[in-house]
């Protein structure tokens, strides 16, 4: 079990990134939150086994067909032990 903080950056907001991450995420099984940050990036808290974070990072750097990823900041953080994966407005 590993905790990813994860930061995408480019024309992510307004080109359903939140609800597509929240889609795949569930999908892998991982748990955790994502949401738009107000300079214009997504932030991303994921939670679970090492191939279905690293498959969703390699998600991460295409996105949704709308978006226009530039660059996809990862930093492994402790374990919170989330639970379900939702979207949050700031």
């Amino acid at each position: 079990m590993k905790h990813l903080n994860i930061r995408v950056t480019g024309r992510v907001q307004g080109v359903f990134f939140r609800a597509s991450a929240r889609d795949i995420a569930r999908g892998l099984g991982l748990h955790g939150f994502v949401c738009n940050e107000p300079e214009g990036s997504v932030y991303i808290e994921a939670e679970g086994k090492e191939k279905a974070l690293s498959q969703f990072v390699e998600w991460c750097k295409k996105g949704p067909p709308h978006a226009d990823v530039s660059g996809v900041e990862v930093r492994e953080d402790q374990v919170q032990n989330l639970s379900g994966f939702e979207i949050r407005r700031k």
